[in-house]
């Protein structure tokens, strides 16, 4: 994913939720470093991790990939 339109859509779910790094990285298991490089498009979690992030925040994951807007 070249726009890291994955990133910032786990950012602004999470500030949207009011919820920090380190909370996420608790909720789907991985650390909140993880998540930072995540949100700056450094990184993609793997597809396990995204099913768990779009489970946290309740979206789906085709939302969470830029496939679809939300409902």
């Amino acid at each position: 994913m070249k726009n890291n339109e994955l990133g910032k859509r786990i950012k602004e779910l999470r500030e949207y939720k009011k919820t920090t790094q380190k909370d996420l990285a608790k909720a789907v298991g991985t650390d909140q470093t993880r998540i930072a490089k995540w949100e700056k498009g450094q990184i993609e979690p793997d597809c396990d991790t995204i099913v768990k992030v779009a489970d946290y925040f309740n979206v789906s994951t085709d939302y969470l990939l830029g496939r679809k807007d939300f409902d």
